[in-house]
C-alpha cells in the first residue's frame, strides 16, 4: 500500500515537475540557469521516497566561474538525488538516446543540456569542441558522469575520457562529486530508506595538465572520487 501510495505521489509530483518546467523551458529556451532551477524541483521529490539526502561542499565552488563537474552514478534515482549538488548555470551532457525518452526526454533537450553522440567518434570530437566554446563564451559549467553509464552496485566503473578532454581544452577546473553507496537502499515499501551524502569535493587544478596528460587527470581524479565514497559509505545512515 505504501509503495502504491509512493508511486502516484511521484507521478503527481513529477507532472507538476514537467508542466512547470516547460512553460519556463518555452519562456526562455535553453537558458544556462533552467538545470539548476530544474534539478532542484525535482530534489525536492527525496522525501517522497524516504531517503534523506545531505548536500555538503557548496563553499568549495561558490565562487567559481566555470568548471567540469563528475559525479558517480548509480541507479535511476540519481535524478532525484543529486540534483542538490548542481550549481547555477550549470547544463548536463548526456546521451542523444536520452531525446527519446517521452517527455523527460525533451524537457532535457529544452532546458539547456546538450546531447551527445558517443558511438560516433567525429561527432562526438565536434560536439565537445561546442562544449568548450560555449563554456569560454558563456562562464558556464559542465556536469558528467564519466563512468558514461548506471554501476548499479558495481563500485565506480572505469572513467571515460571526455570530460577531461573538455576540461583540458576549456582550461577548467575540474569539480568531482562523491555519493554516498546506496544502490539497492530505497525500498518503496519501507517508511525510512536512510540516508545519503553527496559531497562536493574541493576543484582540481589543471594547471599543470597538458593534454598529454589526460589519463594522468582521469585517474588522479577517478581516485579522489572513488576514496570519499568508502569514507562516506562509514558515514551514511543505512536503513
Amino acid at each position: 500500500m505504501l509503495k502504491l501510495l509512493r508511486m502516484l505521489l511521484l507521478g503527481l509530483a513529477m507532472i507538476v515537475v514537467f508542466v512547470l518546467g516547460t512553460l519556463l523551458c518555452l519562456l526562455r529556451p535553453r537558458h544556462p540557469n533552467n538545470v539548476y532551477l530544474l534539478g532542484r524541483l525535482f530534489h525536492r521529490a527525496c522525501p517522497l521516497v524516504g531517503l534523506k539526502v545531505r548536500v555538503r561542499g557548496y563553499e568549495h565552488v561558490r565562487d567559481l566561474h566555470s568548471a567540469v563537474y563528475i559525479a558517480n552514478h548509480q541507479s535511476n534515482w540519481d535524478i532525484i538525488a543529486l540534483p542538490g549538488a548542481v550549481m547555477p548555470r550549470t547544463v548536463a551532457i548526456g546521451k542523444n538516446s536520452l531525446f527519446w525518452i517521452p517527455l523527460f526526454g525533451q524537457l532535457f533537450w529544452l532546458s539547456g543540456n546538450l546531447l551527445i553522440n558517443r558511438e560516433n567518434k567525429a561527432k562526438a570530437a565536434s560536439t565537445i569542441g561546442k562544449v568548450v566554446e560555449k563554456i569560454r563564451q558563456r562562464s558556464m559549467s559542465i556536469w558528467m558522469f564519466p563512468e558514461g553509464t548506471r554501476s548499479k552496485g558495481q563500485g565506480l566503473l572505469p572513467f571515460k575520457t571526455g570530460a577531461f578532454h573538455i576540461a583540458l581544452q576549456a582550461r577548467v577546473p575540474i569539480v568531482p562529486i562523491a555519493c554516498s553507496s546506496y544502490f539497492g537502499q530505497v525500498d518503496l515499501n519501507r517508511w525510512d530508506n536512510g540516508e545519503l551524502i553527496v559531497e562536493i569535493m574541493p576543484p582540481i587544478a589543471i594547471d599543470g595538465y597538458e593534454p598529454g596528460h589526460l589519463r594522468e587527470l582521469l585517474r588522479h581524479s577517478r581516485q579522489r572520487i572513488a576514496d570519499r565514497i568508502v569514507e562516506l559509505d562509514r558515514e551514511a545512515r543505512r536503513p
